[in-house]
């Protein structure tokens, strides 16, 4: 049986793998024999949907996060030890998964690994952004600082998607009372008033009949139309879970107008802050770009990091490397990146760089809803106009025959 791995040499790097074996404690005794550490080892095969949903239903809500790490941030603030902290949150967190999770930390802790390391353990809950800015505060020995920025990050996000959710409410909820009414007058009103219009003669415009056809096809089909539609659904969603269609999904998303306009702020702010955290460590400018490539959740942008940091080892300044990519960066970027390089002052430009695109990515969410709202009325509006066009000029014709 095959099982895929992730773990980590001797040196600290990582490795991801599989590895064939009877069982999973043989996985397990292979691997160790290579001296590497498993983080996470489980098998090859792809998740059964009874999986997927418990995954889905049992996740932790970004509120639940927030005051999980506002919560560590005042502990570790009060210089409580690490171990002791994630104890304290053991006792006090309601939220069963990361009551857990808190618990098996503080045990691996115990057992001699960095914090990281045990985070990594936790993947399910702590995503690959949060786990890695750990990893560099390790690096720079300040938790304290990236716990704060952490809280204050996951906060900002949940504020993002509680707003943007809000703004759509309601014409979401026009959008499926159209459907409702649209589906009832397919399948329900057209089919009765289908044999009024063939005795009368009266020649019905081609929206009615393209109507009055989809609604028996609905009608005769519905089950096999379902059932494709689920297929489709699954096909895509795996799809996009695998490598390829991860790649193209973030490109996607880099190159769409409107997602754009949200999504390269957001980008650049994460960019931006850890890039100011890691050099107040006292990291190098190429080990930090390494790092920040690893604290980003798109691929596109994390071989653009790992390019960039080599680029910089060869002499190349942080500004020219960030120059010659402008569908990733805005030109204000280099441009501030600039002035950093040539006052010395690079970490406090990414410092105004993560506050500026912090609020352009609000403003952008802000933006993108006010412009979403009235275009989803007037299509909704305009597809409502045809649907009752198409009952009343038959209508309209048939009373006129009779006149």
């Amino acid at each position: 049986m095959k099982y895929k791995y992730q773990a980590r040499t001797k040196q600290g790097e990582m490795q991801v793998g599989f590895v064939e074996a009877p069982n999973k404690d043989s996985a397990v005794n292979i691997l160790s024999g290579h001296e590497l550490y498993i983080l996470t080892i489980q098998a090859a095969e792809k998740e059964g949907v009874v999986d997927r949903l418990s995954g889905y239903f049992g996740r932790v809500k970004r509120r639940d996060m927030v005051i999980f790490t506002r919560q560590l941030a005042t502990l570790l603030e009060a210089r409580l030890p690490l171990n002791t902290a994630l104890k304290t949150l053991y006792e006090q967190t309601r939220q069963s998964a990361l009551k857990e999770a808190a618990y098996r930390i503080a045990e691996d802790i115990d057992a001699g690994l960095s914090f990281s390391q045990s985070m990594e353990r936790q993947s399910g809950i702590f995503s690959e952004f949060f786990i890695n800015m750990v990893r560099a505060s390790e690096v720079t020995g300040n938790l304290n600082e990236i716990m704060g920025f952490m809280a204050d990050y996951i906060e900002k996000e949940a504020d993002l998607v509680t707003k943007s959710r809000s703004a759509m409410i309601y014409p979401g909820i026009v959008i499926g009372l159209f459907v409702i009414v649209a589906i009832i007058m397919v399948t329900v009103v057209f089919p009765q008033l289908k044999p009024v219009f063939e005795q009368s003669a009266v020649e019905l415009p081609i929206l009615t009949r393209i109507l009055i056809g989809s609604g028996g096809f609905f009608t005769k089909w519905w089950p096999l139309l379902l059932l494709g539609v689920t297929v489709i659904f699954i096909a895509a969603a795996d799809y996009f879970r695998s490598e390829e269609g991860r790649a193209l999904w973030d490109d996607f998303k880099v190159r769409a107008p409107i997602i754009k306009r949200v999504y390269t702020p957001v980008m650049v702010a994460r960019f931006s802050n850890a890039g100011a955290i890691l050099l107040r460590g006292g990291v190098p400018l190429a080990q930090a770009m390494e790092i920040v490539s690893h604290t980003v959740d798109n691929v596109l942008y994390q071989e653009l990091f790992r390019e960039i940091a080599e680029e910089i080892r060869q002499g190349t300044p942080l500004s020219d490397a960030i120059n010659r990519h402008p569908t990733y960066f805005p030109p204000l970027v280099s441009q501030m990146l600039v002035v950093g390089e040539s006052t010395g002052q690079l970490e406090k430009i990414f410092d105004r760089l993560a506050t500026f695109y912090g609020r352009e990515a609000d403003n952008a969410v802000a933006n993108v809803v006010d412009l979403i709202q009235p275009l989803l009325m007037i299509g909704v509006g305009l597809m409502v106009g045809l649907l009752f066009a198409a009952v009343l000029l038959p209508l309209y014709k048939l009373t006129s025959s009779f006149g």
